[in-house]
């Protein structure tokens, strides 16, 4: 007599097994798999460590380096005084402190209600701009500052109840090498919005039809570049590149610390705020310093620091490892 327990529960155990592995290869066909890019260990997302000697440095969460310099102009935590706004070419008009110190927003923050994430650690990269003294822009509402008591007890700077701080980076008015770090660090715009130029081509003053504002432009779409064909640009017209160092199952960042200031990664755009691009493996990704990325056939996406204006394409080529993306997620013009 055979035993009840026999056979069946071999089966039940069998068809689970099946079922697991058919779910895992049909999320593996949805991403990108070109020959020489995958991860060589198959570790899950996180786990891999960027090779020592790669001249990028190891994230420390924040989106910059262990041990960076925390004693620079733009850490000590002077009032911010009466606040000045400077149009950059690069990132449109900005929000600097009295000296000329950009001030940054970080996207693990919240506006509504005001608070800072931003703990202690963080605070030694990132210090908080003091909300005493503090006075608005010429030309921008007044009514925008507030303030908020960060996780140290201080009293720190929102502007449209976000946030406000400096970077030890920066050593001088003028820089902003904060910038796009870890993709989760943004210069502020006077208003509090993340700072943007204006695309090439529009016009920011010209009505819609019936009074409506002029559309945005999608968060991801594509270009007829002369010589590479047709890329993907972000919002702002600039040029999205992919990281032949990186892999798409797992999905792997390996563009970390160093790495990360001179090519951030594309923060998350919804499928509705795309246009021409292929949805296939479209996703988010966590890094490994805090910050989501925007994916395409599971390939992370960055855009270039070299890049100073809508239509560059300075990042190609660049140490035969970056390369413009195309719209289904392949690095154009990469060798097979």
């Amino acid at each position: 007599m055979r035993h009840p327990s026999g056979r069946a529960p071999r089966a039940r155990r069998s068809a689970s097994l099946v079922a697991t592995a058919a779910a895992l290869l049909a999320l593996t066909t949805a991403c990108g798999q070109e020959k020489g890019d995958q991860s060589p260990n198959g570790q899950n997302v996180g786990n891999e460590a960027p090779a020592k000697g790669d001249g990028y440095g190891a994230g420390d969460g924040y989106g910059a380096d262990s041990g960076a310099a925390d004693d620079g102009a733009g850490a000590k935590a002077k009032p911010a005084g009466q606040l000045a706004v400077w149009d950059s070419k690069k990132l449109g008009k900005v929000v600097t402190d009295s000296a000329g110190f950009t001030l940054y927003r970080f996207d693990k923050d919240t506006a509504q209600p005001p608070k800072s994430n931003c703990d202690a650690a963080c605070l030694k990269l990132w210090p908080a701009a003091p909300a005493e003294g503090a006075k608005a822009a010429p030309g921008v509402d007044g009514s925008l500052l507030g303030e908020v008591t960060g996780v140290d007890g201080t009293k720190q700077l929102t502007i449209d109840g976000w946030p406000m701080y400096r970077y030890a980076k920066d050593t001088k008015p003028g820089d902003a090498k904060g910038q796009g770090v870890g993709g989760v660090w943004h210069a502020a715009a006077p208003d509090g919005k993340k700072a943007a130029p204006a695309v090439a081509g529009t016009a920011p003053t010209e009505s819609a039809p019936d009074g409506a504002a002029p559309a945005d432009p999608a968060g991801l779409s594509t270009r007829k570049d002369p010589k590479l064909g047709e890329i993907v640009v972000d919002k702002n017209g600039m040029t999205v590149y992919r990281f032949t160092k990186d892999s798409a199952w797992p999905i792997k960042s390996n563009c970390v610390g160093a790495c990360a200031e001179k090519w951030p990664a594309v923060a998350p755009v919804d499928k509705a705020d795309t246009k021409g691009i292929d949805k296939k493996g479209y996703m988010t990704y966590d890094r490994p310093d805090g910050g989501k990325q925007q994916t395409i056939d599971c390939w992370p996406l960055y855009t270039f620091a070299g890049d100073k204006k809508p239509g560059d394409t300075n990042g190609q080529g660049v140490g035969g490892t970056w390369y413009a993306a195309s719209p289904d997620g392949k690095a154009v013009g990469a060798p097979r």
